[in-house]
């Protein structure tokens, strides 16, 4: 594979060091490694330019902010090494932040060198972090697809094609999620946490799972029994009609304005 490499080469520097121990363990493997310093690389379409005329496949970066934001958008597969200011310093700059959190969306891997930059990053940006070890997972696992957004009208259309929708996340205040699929009847199985168990009654508006095989057995158990199944139908339905009207909501937000409005002259 035709490989180019990102990293900043100032001579006898740490980075430079790495980066040219790096390149000789991918060419003992046999692919051809273009190492270049990213400072002589001023925009994005140079390096598109490089991956053109170089014919090159695949590409790596050491530093997360200086190499990696050079290799977003150009349809190769990157990965990441931290090289450690990108991580120390680069984060506490708002602008190099986000461009940061931008780049691991992307980036296919990330390279620490030590937990304590592991744990950095995860901290920092939790989202890109967690996206692709779910996108990895979720690529060795046959029947599951990951969706990205869509449309309400479009996800409302795919929820009452659904035979149930699961939400296990490990903190909620009041899950729109669990709402809206009992609204469009549709069954819910719920991680059973405090936000979750305010609105789903376990076996009754839904199924509340403690742990992944409590969650097996559940699911199971709703295919198997398709009166428990109309049951909570029928009867998260009637739970959001009664709590969770829209009209309701509305009336209770356009009075406390009221109140406000009431406050000014005070």
């Amino acid at each position: 594979m035709r490989l180019l490499f990102l990293a900043v080469l100032r001579r006898h520097t740490g980075n430079a060091v790495t980066a040219e121990r790096v390149r000789d363990h991918l060419e003992a493997a046999g692919h051809v490694c273009l190492l270049k310093d990213a400072f002589d690389l001023e925009s994005s379409s140079e390096v598109a330019h490089l991956i053109r005329a170089e014919n090159l496949e695949a590409a790596l970066a050491l530093h997360l902010y200086r190499g990696g934001r050079l290799l977003q958008g150009h349809g190769i597969p990157f990965g990441i090494i931290f090289g450690g200011t990108d991580l120390n310093e680069d984060v506490n700059q708002r602008e190099k932040n986000e461009v940061m959190g931008k780049v691991l969306e992307e980036a296919r891997f990330a390279v620490a060198f030590t937990e304590s930059m592991k744990e950095t990053a995860q901290t920092q940006w939790v989202d890109p972090v967690f996206t692709r070890e779910v996108k990895a997972k979720v690529k060795r696992m046959a029947g599951v697809r990951l969706l990205g957004e869509m449309p309400q009208g479009d996800l409302h259309a795919a929820l009452r094609n659904c035979f149930a929708v699961v939400n296990s996340s490990v903190s909620e205040g009041m899950s729109a999620a669990i709402l809206e699929a009992m609204d469009l009847e549709v069954p819910v199985l719920a991680r059973n946490i405090p936000g979750n168990a305010a609105v789903v009654k376990h076996e009754v508006t839904g199924l509340l799972f403690s742990d992944p095989q409590d969650f097996v057995q559940l699911a199971k158990r709703l295919v198997r029994e398709p009166a428990l199944e109309r049951e909570l139908v029928a009867n998260g339905r009637e739970y959001v009609r009664r709590y969770h009207s829209w009209q309701a909501e509305r009336d209770t937000y356009q009075n406390l304005v009221r109140v406000l409005e009431g406050s000014t002259g005070e």
